[in-house]
């Protein structure tokens, strides 16, 4: 602040402009929207705060660094474009405000140029990496950081062992890592969740699988492979056994029409049901619920390695966990205890032997009837999700709890959070979100045959390597190209699978995200590459920009594009209110667009050495600013 203060009055002010509950150290435009509240509450005879408020960021340059809309200043009796154009004509010379312009409706606000580029660039320089967000928010109480952070856990990905890790656990994946990074932008304290599907029946079918076409080098080698391939087969042979059984039941209705014997019929269905796979699997998986040790060996070494090997393609995709929790972690303790709250607020009845809840007497008819336990006492994953909120309470007291599922389990997540509420735990239902997202279509194989992940990742980064091949110039200078080929397919899968709305479907095209054209990952490391490129060649040091003259600053251009960097802790904030990665991606790509077309224009290798410091800090605080939002989106930028 003491160093901001210092340019301010360079500048003509005495003191920062600081409304209340602003960081104008942390994010410029603080300090613009504080100043012109000051200047603008008096005139239209509205209160500060309602003022400060209104005044919104806008997404085109043309439209002015703020804009205001008269009817947000909610004074009755004028009419907006008389008011607007009195407000214009009464507000007063400023040091960092151009004359607001009326249109219409709206006030809008331009910054002075070369007060603004020594306001910001010498911040984005300072604050590096951190530059745009803003850890103050995390704090419990932002008078008072003795008091903590606030505790935030995302679970996203919870993959199922022994199935395919395909689209649906990428979109998580991706969306749950950068609400991750949001989150710890803002100061939260946040935990990466993955709550794998590890626990039930199909661990029994899976152990019966392993025993029959299991194999212990393709286990240790790719385990998720291997064992989906086992559990494919066995499966296969349960499918035949319940076509067997359907065959058989035919063949028995068919002699009783007859009145005909079905001992052997009956004795060979007797059969199948007491020694098929179905009732090994149940009595294997009893094994493991009731702990018998050999048997809950061989499904912790499936797990184990599972886990090893998921943490391999995390890793590609710039995720760690801090905990990889799972079903089978949840307490029968907390299950029954949730059961028994359930029986004694009246949630739950029963229903012809089963456990149900009936939403309609909750207040809810939409959501339905749900089962919470079968007839044969089997609990199911509603039961189990309620045990595990009331575990995470107990164990983490977070403030919040983020579940990153597909928009197909809507009504399962709804359900859940209405039981919560009913069962007297409100305030815990309410710390509870579902954050939900479409699906993503066209990644069958040819075959039609289950697509893993790391086959996704491995087919994008080969085309990334074949565009890359295709300038033998450039692609002579990279090193360890097919690493960086690596790098920029994921980020060419990332950048599609945010390019929209969470809820929205999307196509999956190799073609197009892998593409230097266009709104792509590609043209966003492009764009990070060229500007790496450019401070190496200049020689210059990140000290000799510290010391440049941003006043030498005056083309349109180079003007446009401090007035789109500015833009970036905003644009953070409003990604906090969207959770939307798309929010991101949008300024980025605009911000970018403003560099390319700056490039021709701001020569700064051949022109004089003022100068060209000068434009290099501006361009170096471009790419700070690219690399802080490309972080943020869970992308690993590349030099070269």
């Amino acid at each position: 602040m003491d160093e901001l203060l210092t340019t301010l009055k360079t500048i003509g002010l005495s003191e920062v402009p600081q409304a209340p509950d602003t960081y104008p150290a942390i994010n410029p435009v603080d300090i613009y929207r504080s100043h012109i509240t000051e200047l603008l509450s008096p005139i239209a005879g509205v209160d500060s705060k309602i003022v400060y408020s209104a005044l919104q960021f806008t997404n085109v340059l043309d439209k002015g660094d703020l804009v205001l809309a008269i009817g947000a200043l909610r004074i009755k009796g004028r009419k907006p474009p008389e008011l607007a154009e009195e407000l214009s004509g009464k507000f007063p010379e400023s040091p960092l405000i151009e004359k607001p312009v009326a249109e219409g409706n709206y006030l809008k606000f331009f910054f002075k140029p070369k007060p603004l580029a020594s306001i910001l660039l010498p911040s984005v320089l300072k604050n590096g990496a951190s530059f745009g967000f803003n850890t103050n928010l995390g704090l419990r109480d932002p008078s008072d950081a003795s008091k903590g952070r606030k505790k935030m856990i995302v679970e996203f990905s919870s993959p199922n062992i022994a199935k395919p890790f395909h689209a649906g656990h990428l979109r998580s994946t991706i969306i749950g890592g950068f609400l991750a990074n949001l989150y710890e932008g803002a100061g939260w304290e946040v935990m990466r969740m993955n709550y794998l599907g590890d626990w039930g029946k199909q661990y029994g079918v899976l152990a019966l699988g392993f025993e029959k076409f299991g194999n212990e080098e393709a286990l240790v080698a790719n385990p998720i492979d291997h064992l989906f391939n086992v559990y494919v087969k066995i499966s296969a042979e349960q499918a035949e056994e319940k076509e067997e059984m359907a065959k058989i039941k035919a063949e028995m209705e068919a002699l009783q029409a007859k009145n005909e014997d079905i001992t052997e019929q009956a004795n060979n269905l007797q059969a199948i049901i007491d020694n098929g796979v179905d009732e090994q699997a149940r009595k294997y998986f009893k094994r493991m619920v009731d702990g018998d040790k050999d048997a809950l060996a061989i499904w912790q070494r499936f797990r184990d390695l599972s886990i090893a090997r998921y943490k391999q393609t995390y890793a590609r995709l710039n995720i760690n966990y801090d905990s990889y929790s799972g079903e089978s972690e949840v307490k029968d303790e907390s299950m029954e205890n949730a059961a028994r709250i359930m029986e004694e607020t009246k949630v739950s009845e029963n229903s012809d032997g089963a456990v149900i809840v009936d939403f309609a007497k909750l207040g809810a008819k939409k959501l339905g009837k749900a089962i919470v336990k079968k007839k044969d006492g089997t609990s199911l994953y509603l039961t189990r999700d309620i045990g595990a909120i009331m575990e995470r309470e107990e164990k983490y007291k977070f403030d919040r709890m983020i579940y990153v599922v597909a928009s197909a389990q809507d009504l399962h997540l709804a359900q859940l959070f209405k039981i919560v509420e009913a069962m007297g735990l409100k305030q815990l239902a309410q710390k509870c979100q579902h954050i939900n997202f479409g699906i993503v279509q066209g990644m069958s194989t040819r075959k039609g045959t289950v697509k893993f992940l790391d086959d996704i990742l491995r087919d994008v980064g080969d085309k990334m390597h074949e565009v890359m091949k295709e300038n033998e110039d450039k692609y002579a200078q990279v090193g360890e190209p097919e690493k960086i080929a690596d790098i920029l397919g994921i980020s060419s899968v990332m950048v599609q699978d945010m390019s929209g709305k969470r809820i929205n479907n999307y196509t999956f095209d190799i073609n197009r995200m892998t593409s230097y054209d266009g709104d792509t990952g590609p043209y966003l490391q492009y764009a990070h590459a060229r500007l790496s490129s450019m401070f190496r060649k200049t020689g210059l040091t990140k000290e000799d920009l510290e010391t440049a003259d941003y006043s030498l600053l005056v083309e349109p251009h180079a003007i446009n594009l401090i007035r789109s960097l500015v833009q970036w802790p905003d644009t953070f904030l409003a990604t906090l209110k969207t959770q939307e990665p798309v929010t991101v991606l949008i300024y980025l790509f605009r911000m970018s667009h403003e560099l390319s077309s700056s490039y021709q224009h701001l020569n700064v290798i051949n022109c004089e050495p003022d100068l060209k410091k000068a434009r290099m800090a501006l361009y170096f605080c471009a790419r700070q600013i690219l690399n802080n939002g490309m972080r943020l989106l869970g992308l690993s930028p590349v030099e070269r």
